[in-house]
């Protein structure tokens, strides 16, 4: 005999007679045979988390169990589509459905009737292990598909190349105990994190175009990286500029919670937007997740889960991918929002006592990875974060500042004052950047870290200079302490502020980044060194100069880094004509 349903509070649902079942089992819930995942079981009652609205379901309705638990279907046909937070494909159902998603449509995902064109890479006799590749698939321009056996054994039977849709058996393989058909795809629990040969040392810049991030708070491939920011400051459009610039090969941008009219400003700009590194369209490399504020909460629960299994998939084929989530905040209150339906014991703000460790769960799925086949991938985990009003003391942020080694503080300050990224530099921090200290090495051929932390200093030295300038004003300022105001104005305004609707400064190369670092810290070391011998700031001072040396950004393009040379002798000169003049 079936579950039937005993009662039903918005998206949690309490069955009978549920001994059959196991926690985590995905179920079918009533006659509209809405999606449910069991979260818990007590005697013969189990608790469901039902993923899409409740509304029309009755009590003493069965509940069909499935005997496997919430999974998502991998394979061809995931880069450059968009899902809902349990798969389902959002552009499918509104063919055929209109522009809302009804309820009871099914565990829909992949495209069963696409033919793709398969080429085999074993052969009969073959042996193989668990997580090799056995055929690839060209799905994009820029992306080969590599199928991957999920048992060990020997090859008895190959099919040959050609078409084939999902549902074809392309390689048999005969285990201890029986002959498995390996078909272009294979189901993993959402939960469970893939497995992996080892953990690899994180030691590799994950390069952005984004100077403020290259050079002064790096992320890592395999990294963790919140960005908290109160309504107004950019977080969704720094993801952006992430997704296009990002040197990774796949980019999962999961839009969990937020407004429907931000995921419609990414689904408007995605397909026109083109990746720098191969010059195709950035949709062949992207899958989008929606499960925007309108849409079921528990789905919304489920969407980052979704979006990780996904991630870990392409990694395990050898990509670099990195996953926006955007915002881990709307995820929390999901959790809120269930947990109080549970009658759980809430704790700070309402958030169930285990947010912490859900964060934890989640983030720790990042990392650089041996894989099973022998190759190495890395999940970068990127997360939006929205604290209510700004404040960075509120749990959801504290949790995750805990969990991640980049913290991206976004400052509304800096935001209305059109400096972006608004990344405050006294609230950030990067703990990859002596990790990725021989990468710079080995790619520039210096060693740009040492510079990096001396006009670091100069930007936290100018914040006490203004703290002093406030009290007795900027006449009585030392001349040293006027020149840190300049140079840490060339630091904010000539390199940490970034135009991403200029066609030059969008997108620099880092190269360019430490032309431009290098100029800037050749003025300092000029401009100390001639206050030190008694030169004032006012017979060093030319506005000129200044104006010059900031606007580098724009005015020497990306291909044109000799122009740095000119710029260089012309600070050079000008304090060696200073000193003649003294």
């Amino acid at each position: 005999m079936n579950p039937k349903i005993k009662t039903i509070n918005g998206p949690v649902v309490v069955a009978t007679d549920a001994k059959i079942l196991t926690v985590r089992e995905m179920v079918s819930v009533g006659k509209l045979k809405l999606i449910g995942e069991v979260i818990s079981l007590e005697g013969d009652l189990a608790t469901i988390q039902v993923y899409e609205d409740t509304s029309g379901l009755k009590v003493n309705e069965d509940i069909i169990p499935t005997g496997r638990p919430l999974s998502v279907r991998l394979g061809p046909g995931m880069l450059g589509n968009m899902f809902d937070g349990i798969q389902r494909p959002l552009k499918n159902i509104m063919d055929k459905n209109g522009s809302f998603i009804p309820s009871g449509i099914g565990f829909e995902n992949l495209d069963t009737e696409k033919k793709w064109d398969v080429k085999l890479t074993v052969k009969v006799g073959d042996k193989i292990k668990r997580g090799d590749i056995y055929a690839t698939i060209k799905e994009t321009e820029t992306i080969e598909h590599r199928l991957m056996t999920q048992v060990s054994g020997e090859v008895v039977e190959v099919a040959e190349d050609g078409l084939y849709t999902l549902e074809d058996t392309v390689v048999k393989i005969k285990t201890e105990k029986n002959v498995v058909e390996e078909k272009l795809y294979q189901y993993w629990p959402v939960r469970n994190q893939r497995p992996v040969m080892a953990n690899m040392p994180i030691e590799k810049l994950f390069e952005t175009g984004q100077r403020v991030l290259d050079v002064f708070f790096p992320l890592a491939k395999g990294g963790t990286v919140a960005i908290p920011g109160g309504f107004g400051t950019g977080k969704t459009m720094l993801q952006h500029q992430l997704a296009q610039y990002s040197d990774v090969d796949i980019i999962i941008y999961i839009g969990c919670g937020e407004r429907g009219n931000e995921m419609t400003q990414v689904l408007e700009e995605f397909p026109d937007l083109i990746d720098p590194n191969t010059g195709k369209g950035l949709m062949e490399r992207t899958i989008l997740i929606a499960n925007t504020s309108n849409m079921p909460v528990a789905a919304r629960e489920a969407s980052i889960y979704t979006g990780i299994t996904m991630a870990e998939y392409f990694r395990d084929m050898g990509y670099d991918v990195a996953l926006m989530a955007d915002s881990s905040s709307r995820w929390a209150e999901a959790l809120r929002e269930i947990s109080g339906r549970l009658e759980e014991i809430p704790a700070e703000e309402g958030y169930p006592a285990y947010l912490g460790s859900r964060l934890s769960q989640f983030y720790e799925r990042a990392g650089y990875f041996k894989n099973l086949n022998g190759s190495e991938g890395s999940v970068t985990l990127i997360g939006a974060v929205s604290p209510s009003g700004g404040d960075f003391s509120e749990p959801v942020t504290e949790n995750t500042r805990r969990c991640v080694n980049v913290f991206l503080g976004l400052d509304r300050k800096l935001a209305y004052s059109r400096h972006y990224p608004a990344i405050n530099w006294l609230s950030s921090y990067s703990n990859y950047i002596e990790k990725i200290r021989a990468y710079y090495e080995e790619r520039l051929g210096k060693d740009i870290i040492d510079i990096r932390n001396e006009l670091m200093n100069v930007l936290l030295e100018e914040d006490e200079v203004r703290s002093i300038m406030m009290l007795v004003g900027e006449d009585a300022l030392s001349n040293s302490q006027k020149n840190i105001l300049d140079v840490s104005g060339l630091i904010r305004n000539g390199f940490l502020q970034q135009n991403a609707y200029n066609d030059i400064d969008k997108y620099v190369p880092l190269e360019k980044q430490v032309k431009m670092l290098d100029i800037i810290y050749n003025y300092y070391q000029k401009s100390k060194a001639a206050i030190s011998d008694g030169l004032s700031h006012k017979a060093i001072y030319d506005s000129n100069l200044i104006n010059e040396i900031t606007q580098m950004k724009y005015n020497i393009k990306n291909d044109e880094l000799d122009k740095f040379i000119d710029l260089n002798s012309k600070i050079n000169n000008h304090f060696v004509s200073v000193k003649e003049g003294l």
